[in-house]
């Protein structure tokens, strides 16, 4: 794969001048570690399906983690090559990332969500050599599914399967073989490792014009990111970081997966979120802190109320993804007497805006934090000039965390000469210069820390035999944040009900999740007189519940 990660080479001497840039790989970290601390718990992965749960050391990451990567070797991938990964929080998924990297592989993170939509797109934009998913997974078969697009995808060469019996069985392949004592092992394991600027992972965006980007990473990218968010909220290798957010997102990525690497920290993985679940493994492990949006955060709380149960260890939860409500904050402050900690970001940049441990509890729920070291940001007007503290406006942010670019789209990049990125988002800057989120210039709708992408859905509405118009809206949900409802006219002599509209999505094999809850129909949409649809009239009107 040739990567056009455009956005690098012009920063990387004033980032690494700044000293944002420090030139280290995770391979770099993880070798550390085994030198530091090789009998450390490195991590501990819990199916709550099976109860079946795994430890490694770091001594045990490290060695797996060649042994994997000699095994992708053999399988035919070299540097440059894409692995995809749809995984849930399993130890697969934390080994698979650590093994690309050895041998200068990328990873491509892959929501166990998907469906045949959204992988053939992606598996087919990203080239990807090989995927890893699972046999099956709360009883979806993801090995027939991918299986059955392998035809139509001609750079996908094995489709290799955790849970599997056969000769593609992630254990036959990868994990079960002793590959790091053949006699070429070394070799292969010290003759493509990455540099920092390398792309390192490649993770796409939920679309807002009917197609999703795939953006691009270095190490230098991610870790300028890490480095700062960890020290903003104090966590060293005395900590144990919780991660049940999907590691497939930035969220679990990068604060779950790579983060304790770096701080020779424990990590403990929750692959299905239940909060009882949560409690016990908080407690068994005493885990100190945990990332994950609002209705992980609800729950928990909830949870240790109506129990009982309490998570003495928990100091830390940082809550990102939507704002949090005033009410919930107090709620889990005094259920868990953890700090919660607001904060916003994007796949494009991670965490861009935190609020500091040592602020009061009403930043949490009136910000989103302040910037970062090594952020920037400022909100403009319509014409690029800045606004005064208060005002709403564009945001820009300029970050030594900002990705190499979107893979084969350039022209979609956002980013000036400058390097100042649109991030499509609206907002405001307080006089203490704490962002503020107020909406987004993107049609994306947030459900539960998920994008839901707006424009892919309508299309596929339009094509629904019965539906003149359709457009998608959110609605507040107290537990998500938001929720989609479709809005739509018939066509003349055709009705449409909420179960019919469901199962057509259903059948265009569209992720669950992407799936409007709710359906309003109308005579005629609110419009301009060009005929575009006022969807802010279509928000206020369920606001009041009119519509």
């Amino acid at each position: 794969m040739e990567f056009d990660a455009v956005l690098l080479p012009p920063r990387r001497a004033r980032r690494v001048a700044q000293g944002h840039w420090r030139d280290r790989t995770i391979n770099d970290a993880l070798d550390a570690c085994v030198a530091a601390c090789p009998d450390k718990l490195a991590l501990t992965a819990l199916q709550v399906e099976t109860g079946a749960t795994t430890r490694f050391t770091y001594r045990e990451l490290a060695r797996m983690a060649d042994r994997m990567a000699v095994g992708l070797a053999r399988l035919g991938v070299g540097r440059g090559d894409i692995v995809a990964c749809q995984l849930p929080n399993w130890w697969q998924f934390t080994l698979t990332y650590l093994a690309c990297s050895r041998i200068g592989a990328v990873m491509n993170p892959l929501m166990h969500i998907f469906r045949e939509r959204e992988l053939s797109f992606m598996l087919q934009h990203g080239e990807a050599k090989v995927v890893i998913a699972p046999k099956a997974f709360r009883g979806f078969d993801f090995e027939q599914m991918i299986t059955a697009l392998q035809p139509s995808l001609p750079h996908l060469q094995h489709v290799v399967v955790v849970g599997g019996s056969g000769a593609n069985s992630f254990d036959a392949l990868l994990s079960g073989p002793e590959w790091e004592k053949q006699p070429d092992a070394q070799a292969i394991l010290t003759a493509h490792r990455p540099g920092p600027d390398d792309i390192t992972q490649l993770i796409y965006t939920s679309g807002t014009t009917g197609e999703p980007k795939g953006v691009m990473h270095s190490a230098n990218t991610v870790m300028a990111n890490i480095v700062p968010y960890a020290e903003r909220l104090h966590l060293g290798a005395d900590d144990v970081v919780l991660m049940a957010s999907p590691m497939a997102h930035q969220t679990g990525f990068m604060y779950g997966l790579i983060m304790p690497i770096l701080l020779q920290a424990s990590a403990v993985l929750q692959d299905v979120w239940e909060p009882n679940k949560a409690i016990a493994l908080i407690n068994a492990e005493k885990a100190s802190f945990t990332m994950a949006s609002t209705p992980f955060l609800t729950d928990l709380a909830r949870t240790v109320t109506e129990t009982g149960v309490a998570v003495p260890s928990l100091r830390t939860f940082l809550c990102a993804g939507a704002p949090i409500p005033g009410p919930l904050v107090e709620q889990a402050r005094k259920a868990l007497g953890a700090k919660i900690v607001s904060a916003w970001g994007m796949t494009e940049n991670g965490a861009v805006t935190l609020t500091r441990l040592e602020d009061d509890d009403e930043r949490s729920f009136n910000t989103d934090g302040c910037p970062l070291p090594g952020v920037e940001i400022k909100v403009v007007d319509v014409d690029g000039q800045p606004l005064p503290p208060g005002e709403p406006g564009k945001l820009l942010l300029r970050s030594c965390s900002n990705f190499g670019g979107y893979l084969h789209r350039a022209h979609l990049n956002a980013t000036d000469a400058d390097d100042w990125f649109d991030t499509g988002d609206l907002a405001r800057i307080d006089e203490r210069g704490y962002l503020r989120i107020t909406g987004r210039s993107k049609d994306v709708i947030i459900r539960g820390g998920e994008n839901i992408p707006v424009v892919e859905v309508e299309s596929l509405l339009y094509r629904h035999p019965a539906i003149a118009m359709a457009a998608i809206v959110a609605y507040p949900d107290e537990r998500l944040g938001e929720r989609a409802c479709a809005v739509v006219v018939p066509k003349p002599g055709h009705t449409i009900d909420l179960p019919g509209l469901v199962q057509f999505l259903k059948d265009q094999k569209i992720a669950v999740q992407y799936i409007p809850e709710r359906l309003i129909v109308r005579d005629v949409m609110p419009a301009t007189p060009s005929g575009k649809i006022q969807k802010f009239k279509l928000r206020e009107m369920l606001r009041e519940d009119k519509a």
